[in-house]
């Protein structure tokens, strides 16, 4: 898949059929939330695609092990909006740019994806961009390492699975797409599965 594709794709999403494909839908999160009285607070994460010759690569980070929340998991690069941001676009270069010294110059913003709320209360906008490739600078204290997951390994079925776990006495399945040593999974691989179902509509 090429990145005019991916425009294409992008640009003809159908938000009110697609949400959330975790264990939960967009709207059961939220209501999730309010019953607990927590505010769901925006964020916004980059999903980055590096055009290498003929091929697609996505852009992820592993956070460092001593943060409070997501110590050592797979995310992408991005996190919550500030008063500051001109909106949610602007939030997700931003916070890119601090956390792995992205070049936003580089960048083109193809669109975004419909939101995904968190078990930690966000409301979190993939916005889908593309760049050249760049050298990744890694804030140390948040982030481990940057690195670039092939398109194809995303659209490939055989790479997913459900897994679960168990919370408060109930079993939770979400999605994971291991790649090599990494294990994705969570909200990050929620958010690639509903890129993944989007790039695939025929």
């Amino acid at each position: 898949m090429n990145i005019e594709q991916v425009k294409r794709q992008v640009a003809r999403i159908d938000r009110d059929a697609l949400g959330e494909t975790g264990d939960m839908t967009f709207q059961e999160r939220r209501e999730y939330h309010r019953a607990l009285g927590r505010t769901v607070r925006p964020a916004g994460v980059l999903i980055l695609l590096i055009q290498r010759d003929d091929a697609l690569n996505i852009v992820l980070t592993q956070r460092t092990a001593h943060l409070h929340d997501h110590a050592g998991q797979i995310s992408f690069p991005g996190g919550r909006y500030e008063p500051e941001d001109t909106d949610i676009v602007a939030t997700a270069l931003r916070e890119s740019f601090e956390e792995i010294g992205t070049e936003s110059a580089r960048i083109e913003v193809v669109g975004s994806l419909p939101n995904y709320v968190t078990v930690t209360a966000y409301e979190i906008t993939p916005v889908v961009a593309t760049s050249p490739p760049q050298t990744f600078t890694c804030d140390p204290f948040e982030v481990a390492d940057a690195f670039e997951v092939p398109l194809v390994h995303v659209l490939d079925d055989a790479n997913w699975r459900r897994d679960s776990f168990l919370r408060e006495g109930q079993r939770r399945e979400y999605w994971a797409v291991p790649y090599q040593e990494r294990y994705i999974w969570g909200a990050t691989a929620g958010m690639l599965r509903t890129f993944r179902e989007i790039l695939l509509q025929p």
